[in-house]
């Protein structure tokens, strides 16, 4: 997987330059599906391909409200005000398909972060989550092996990127001891995620393991965890690398998280759209997927993996979340 990403950067990188046009400069936007804190590196990537990308106008837009809805609407606006090229992460694998043909005829739509393969996308960028929830379900397996029953927590049941782990993470848990109950979505509501790790500790007993499979799942769960009384006693693996996630790799109440390369979905999307736009297409396998592998993040590698990221989000301005 390593060797793929560096493929791609080098085609990209010896690419002729983008021609300038006489008109207004071309817009690319990238739509998140979300506004959190997960975006961060994406924004920085982008940023980066910018300054590689003079010849472009680049857009980094969060979605601040996580609906099919909203971010239809977003997407619109976007492709009636001109923009020529959108890489977004879809919030809902049933519905936005159909926007993606829609808004495909208008403008070249990329996906990241969670692909609808049934759709007239032009690329995905972005993890195979399948082998992520793999990599979560092996650190299960090998923390527990006298078994456990583990609760999952995330924001969106019905995107793929979600359904993806779960099942990577059910296949990895196969022949063990441990199960995966349950998983229990929250739209990015954190007061409802919070309930939700509340009612399973004080409903579910027999629940000694729990899952965050998004980024802010986790450090609401350690919240919880320390209201209830029960951190250290509980067993928390996490996706994503919020500050709280880290922290808590480092004092042990976390085994330990899956982490994406969201600062080159932001960085290698947007040069891969400048050049998809001339008719540079060559950096694209057949079925326009660009896999850039996940990392297992633990007690071993948190530090110098801690220390890079800090070096990457250093100059970007001060993030806004939404509080819901």
């Amino acid at each position: 997987m390593r060797n793929l990403l560096l493929v791609v950067t080098a085609l990209l990188a010896i690419a002729p330059s983008v021609r300038a046009e006489a008109a207004d400069k071309p817009t690319l936007a990238f739509v998140t599906n979300s506004r959190t804190s997960f975006w961060r590196p994406a924004e920085a990537g982008l940023r980066k391909a910018q300054s590689e990308l003079p010849n472009y106008r680049l857009l980094f837009r969060p979605l601040d409200e996580p609906s099919p809805a909203a971010q239809m609407r977003l997407l619109d606006e976007l492709v009636a005000a001109g923009v020529v090229g959108i890489v977004f992460s879809p919030v809902d694998n049933k519905t936005m398909g159909a926007t993606i043909d829609r808004l495909s005829r208008q403008a070249t739509i990329f996906t990241m972060d969670s692909d609808i393969i049934d759709s007239e996308r032009a690329a995905y960028f972005g993890s195979s989550n399948v082998d992520a929830g793999r990599q979560a379900g092996l650190l299960l397996r090998k923390a527990l092996p006298a078994g456990a029953k583990c609760m999952g927590f995330v924001g969106l049941l019905e995107a793929t990127n979600a359904q993806n782990r779960v099942l990577g993470m059910r296949e990895a848990l196969k022949g063990s001891m441990v199960e995966l109950v349950d998983v229990l979505g929250d739209d990015f509501d954190k007061a409802r995620a919070r309930r939700n790790v509340l009612d399973t500790l004080s409903g579910r007993p027999e629940i000694t393991c729990m899952v965050g499979f998004y980024d802010y799942n986790t450090p609401v769960i350690l919240e919880a965890l320390a209201e209830a009384g029960r951190l250290g006693q509980v067993k928390v693996v996490a996706f994503d690398e919020e500050t709280a996630t880290l922290k808590g790799i480092k004092d042990g109440t976390v085994l330990g998280t899956i982490v994406q390369q969201a600062y080159e979905w932001g960085y290698l999307s947007m040069l891969s759209m400048a050049r998809f736009l001339e008719g540079r297409k060559s950096f694209l396998p057949p079925n326009g997927r660009i896999l850039l592998p996940t990392r297992v993040i633990d007690k071993d590698n948190v530090d110098p993996y801690w220390t890079e990221l800090k070096a990457m989000l250093c100059c970007l301005p001060t993030a806004r979340e939404t509080k819901r």
